[in-house]
């Protein structure tokens, strides 16, 4: 456990104005370790240009009205205190800015801790060269081994969001396992198979190359890219789809699949990162596929049946659905079990 006392602040690291699953699982820490734990957390955004943004919030989080810090010398390092901080080599960076704090380095992916230590800058890289570049995760390993990172040996706790990462860390001590849920906007929403339509939606920024293939092969299947849209226009695309698919890397459980879980979708997957793991992406291995070409009129015929049968097909994702619907329970389960007050 995580020893927090009467007067233990909470700083949670995240880089100012950013837009991406990390930094709302960032902002969802901080919010409910204030809202049920009644600890005393804040935001600390780092590399916030006050020249560009009038404030370091991005519009997307600005309703868990979190209060912030900007500056290093707002951040009280003393030994009651805690920083938890991203495992990018920007977040992990921070850790040796100070002396006395407790510090956690939370595992959001496994493959971006390696990806930053090419490519530090890792906010302004093409998601689809960050999934070429996925494909030598096993090589980065080699290349930097974890063990011997000397900005990790600083923190004294480690957090993981995928049960990926509990097995590829695992010599990290102590360790504990974070589930982050999907936004809350989502699981209240609610969708009717009258209003779905043979629509197949895809993420253009993952895996878009195999994605292509796909398209090409199904020419008599309308796919909608998600891109470019408000969290409303997600939701209401969603809620008239009926299958989701995903080739991109998964180097978290990736909360896209699960919003489209939620609002009534089939969903099929490849098999890379935590995608591999039914603990972290628990839908039937039927609708799981390798990223080979040979798999692609599979592929299409899976999707084809996903939409000609999808009142049964929809069945088989009662169990992914009721994991999404009680993630922000288990959250905060899970929150109380890591940090104790004492």
């Amino acid at each position: 456990m995580i020893e927090i006392y009467k007067n233990t602040k909470i700083y949670v690291a995240c880089p100012a104005n950013v837009l991406g699953g990390g930094a709302e699982s960032l902002h969802q820490l901080a919010y409910h370790l204030r809202k049920d734990l009644s600890i005393d957390a804040y935001m600390y955004y780092y590399n916030f240009d006050d020249r560009r943004f009038e404030t370091p919030v991005h519009p997307e989080y600005q309703m868990y009205e979190n209060p912030y810090v900007t500056k290093l010398n707002e951040i009280e390092d003393t030994k009651k205190n805690i920083i938890i901080v991203p495992e990018i080599q920007e977040g992990l960076n921070l850790l040796q800015l100070f002396k006395n704090i407790r510090k956690g380095v939370w595992f959001l992916s496994v493959d971006y801790y390696y990806l930053s230590k090419v490519y530090e800058k890792m906010l302004f890289l093409d998601y689809n060269k960050l999934d070429l570049l996925s494909n030598k995760i096993d090589k980065l390993a080699i290349k930097f081994p974890y063990e011997k990172d000397p900005l990790l040996k600083l923190a004294d706790v480690y957090i993981t969001t995928s049960y990926r990462g509990l097995k590829w860390f695992s010599n990290l001590k102590p360790m504990f396992y974070l589930k982050r849920p999907i936004n809350k906007a989502f699981i209240e929403n609610s969708t009717k198979f009258s209003k779905k339509e043979n629509i197949v939606a895809y993420n253009p920024k993952k895996g878009l190359s195999f994605t292509k293939k796909i398209i090409k092969f199904a020419k008599d299947i309308i796919f909608v890219p998600i891109d470019n849209k408000t969290r409303e226009e997600v939701i209401n695309l969603l809620k008239k789809t009926k299958v989701y698919i995903d080739f991109g890397y998964f180097p978290g459980p990736e909360r896209m699949p699960m919003e489209a879980a939620i609002l009534g979708c089939c969903v099929i997957t490849g098999k890379r990162g935590c995608a591999a793991f039914f603990e972290d992406v628990p839908i039937p291995d039927e609708y799981k596929f390798e990223y080979i070409e040979e798999n692609i009129p599979k592929i299409v015929d899976k999707i084809k049946d996903c939409l000609e049968n999808f009142e049964e097909r929809y069945k088989d994702f009662e169990n992914y659905r009721e994991i999404i619907k009680n993630g922000p329970k288990e959250f905060i389960e899970d929150l109380r079990k890591t940090f104790v007050k004492v």
